[in-house]
């Protein structure tokens, strides 16, 4: 195998589709130095290990030598990315683009190595296009084939209104890779039509078009949405290790093994061979220990890690947990339920007001982490492990009612 084999092979491990991958041979082959490019926008002020599916690949393929192009999407922020949406989305502030656009700056680096980043702001030439350059980029694209994208064929084909500003996201996505002149962008699934756009316009342009790698989209915890801080399934890479550990130990054992795929920088074959092990009987619980000390010891320390784990089973494991625990499934109108009523509704307290005292005093964990906020509120569409006290257990999904 030669080294451009053996480099497509490493880059290969865990990308859903790349398009076209004898492009990225021919330009692995020249021996230079790659702009690889990915675009976040600020919608949220964390980072989470759904983004890590994507930041992970920048890394490699900055280990691997090339050029780390980290785009903060702070003018198309302010547009709103209408993927996957059946509504138009609200744009955001330009105060929530800045505030959320510093957070990131501040947290890529726990995957990213700086020296070989290079953080841009799509703003820097947005800001400077006027009104006869955006109508002169938007000809370059007709109604017809924006409308072969699945979410607005789908709002048109139903009669849901699609604002002309929406066409606009894709367009200036694109014209990113314009004016970067990047030789290779990654996005999740559901950005191939953004991503492809912009090897498009790249040929328009006279550029050599890019390398589109779309990077499968993880789930989060509730094992069926993918990971957001909006539904409250996600575990942030700035969380406490204990927070983090627990809330990985809440996943279910199938979903664990997800997990481990895209999250794990373990030898495919290392992973392949801890399934075999569950499989033959090895608990579950172990592996999800594995998973969770390898995670955690990442974004904070190996020592952080090992603690995370140590604590977790002292909590959880030694004669503290019991062997079945009981599970409730409740339901709500509203997108979430106070934690104090889910108390009450398990048979924890006799009454909210009880609940809510415990919940002050400290007396009340979700999955792992101790609550204190008499007002939080769990988030319907997944499970939670709640203890309260010391040897009081349950585990509650909450669902949607209807």
């Amino acid at each position: 195998m030669d080294n451009t084999d053996a480099t497509l092979t490493q880059i290969r491990r865990g990308v859903h589709e790349i398009l076209v991958e004898s492009d990225l041979r021919a330009k692995l082959e020249t021996g230079r130095r790659l702009r690889v490019k990915a675009g976040f926008d600020p919608t949220a002020p964390d980072l989470h290990l759904g983004h890590t599916v994507l930041l992970n690949k920048l890394r490699q393929f900055q280990d691997l030598g090339h050029e780390c192009l980290f785009l903060i999407g702070d003018f198309t922020g302010m547009i709103g990315d209408p993927t996957g949406k059946n509504v138009t989305r609200q744009p955001l502030t330009r105060d929530a683009v800045i505030e959320n656009a510093r957070t990131y700056e501040e947290q890529i680096y726990k995957v990213l190595a700086p020296e070989k980043t290079l953080v841009v702001f799509n703003s820097s030439w947005m800001n400077e296009f006027g009104a006869a350059e955006m109508v002169q980029l938007a000809a370059r694209y007709t109604v017809a084939r924006m409308l072969e994208r699945d979410d607005f064929h789908r709002r048109h084909a139903t009669g849901q209104p699609i604002a002309i500003h929406e066409f606009l996201y894709p367009l200036i996505q694109g014209y990113d890779s314009v004016a970067l002149r990047a030789d290779v962008e990654l996005g999740g699934t559901d950005q191939k039509f953004n991503l492809l756009v912009g090897r498009e316009l790249q040929k328009d342009f006279g550029q050599s078009p890019q390398v589109v790698m779309t990077m499968p989209i993880l789930e989060g915890l509730d094992g069926v949405q993918k990971m957001s801080k909006s539904l409250g399934n996600y575990i942030g890479i700035s969380e406490s290790p204990e927070d983090m550990f627990g809330k990985l130990m809440s996943v279910s054992d199938d979903l664990m093994w997800r997990y481990f795929d895209l999250l794990s920088f373990r030898d495919p074959a290392d992973i392949a061979a801890l399934r075999r092990d569950v499989t033959e009987g090895l608990n579950p619980r172990d592996a999800k220990f594995q998973l969770g000390e390898e995670i955690v010891s990442r974004f904070h320390d190996a020592a952080a890690g090992r603690r995370a784990r140590d604590e977790f089973i002292a909590r959880f494991q030694q004669g503290a947990m019991p062997e079945n625990i009981p599970e409730t499934r409740l339901t709500a109108e509203a997108p979430s339920l106070q934690l104090a009523v889910v108390l009450k509704s398990v048979g924890m307290a006799a009454s909210t007001s009880e609940a809510r005292r415990t919940i002050r005093a400290g007396g009340v964990r979700v999955d792992g982490a101790r609550v204190t906020d008499e007002g939080f509120d769990l988030p319907v569409g997944r499970s939670y492990l709640i203890q309260k006290g010391k040897r009081h257990f349950s585990r509650v999904s909450i669902e949607r009612a209807g």
